[in-house]
């Protein structure tokens, strides 16, 4: 299956940021406000959001195109790179009022101090819309799926949504959507969806606190949007499946040990579209797709999973 994932390509439309982090260590507390002063060592950069679905994407062979925007800054200079060395098809948006989403984290000692974010939230303007449209048509006809990334950034509107939809339709193209509930009903008609617990308790009113909420909460979501399936994901406790026509399925997690979670919805979303890709079916595709979520999680910051550690993950279980 893992051979068989190689070199399918996927559009992945969605917020992609920047994530800068600056390494230190603490010396002191500053004498202006009861603070610690982080003297900075080294820093680093990784594309997030919707960009981090599209380095999953390459890490696990496969071939993967971003569309999303970015303004005219420093950060977009920076985020074309990061996904230049990645090997990832650039078809952003420029929108110079907007800044690029860049999020600062300062770390000491491995830990995590504070962060800062400069941002802007608001819906993209009708002139993006139109681009970001023109562009997910134009990379469309090249792509064996499409990935929405939403981070409710701005760039998942009412509009591109119900374009992306239906030019998936036509082009008989499976949309798998990491979502937000605020945007739920945008996504009514996706093939897949990708939500977590918590996701999945608001967009149903249901509070899961054992399988018979977690079974009433899956069959909500799919009336709720007439997809074809929604794969719940729950953290330490693994992924349970939700198939139209089917019983549902719990995969209990792969992960050994748990260091930093972020980005781990990623990675399930890009195995999990790869392997339907490369003729899975949605269980087998979601068991490979709880492998690579445990292999992640084992790593600190966002991280991607490699087909050896996939592998390599799959033959230490019991």
């Amino acid at each position: 299956m893992l051979r068989a994932m190689r070199a399918h390509r996927i559009l992945i439309l969605g917020d992609v940021m920047l994530d800068e982090f600056l390494w230190g260590r603490v010396l002191r507390i500053s004498p202006e406000a009861p603070v610690p002063v982080v003297q900075i060592e080294r820093e680093s950069f990784h594309v997030g959001g919707a960009g981090n679905v599209a380095r999953n994407v390459r890490a696990l062979q496969g071939a993967a195109v971003l569309v999303g925007v970015v303004g005219r800054d420093a950060a977009a200079a920076r985020l074309r790179e990061e996904l230049r060395q990645a090997g990832v098809g650039d078809a952003l948006v420029e929108a110079p009022e907007r800044p690029t989403t860049l999020k600062t984290r300062i770390l000491a000692q491995h830990q995590q101090v504070c962060r800062a974010d400069r941002e802007r939230a608001q819906d993209v303007e009708r002139r993006i819309e139109d681009a970001l449209i023109a562009r997910t048509a134009g990379e469309l006809r090249g792509c064996e799926a499409l990935i929405v990334s939403d981070y409710q950034k701005g760039v998942v509107t009412a509009r591109v949504m119900r374009a992306t939809l239906e030019l998936a339709r036509r082009r008989r193209v499976p949309v798998l959507v990491d979502p937000k509930v605020r945007h739920l009903a945008l996504y009514r008609g996706a093939s897949v969806l990708t939500p977590n617990q918590l996701e999945a308790e608001q967009a149903t009113g249901i509070r899961i606190r054992n399988e018979a909420d977690l079974r009433t909460a899956g069959a909500r979501l799919l009336r709720l949007l007439r997809c074809r399936a929604a794969l719940i994901t729950q953290g330490e406790l693994g992924l349970s499946l939700f198939e139209r026509g089917r019983k549902p399925l719990h995969i209990a997690t792969a992960a050994r040990e748990v260091f930093d979670v972020t980005g781990a919805g990623d990675t399930v979303i890009a195995t999990l579209t790869l392997a339907l890709c490369a003729g899975a079916s949605l269980p087998r595709a979601a068991r490979l797709a709880n492998l690579a979520a445990g292999v992640v999680v084992g790593k600190l910051g966002t991280a991607t999973a490699t087909p050896e550690e996939l592998l390599a993950a799959a033959l230490a279980r019991p």
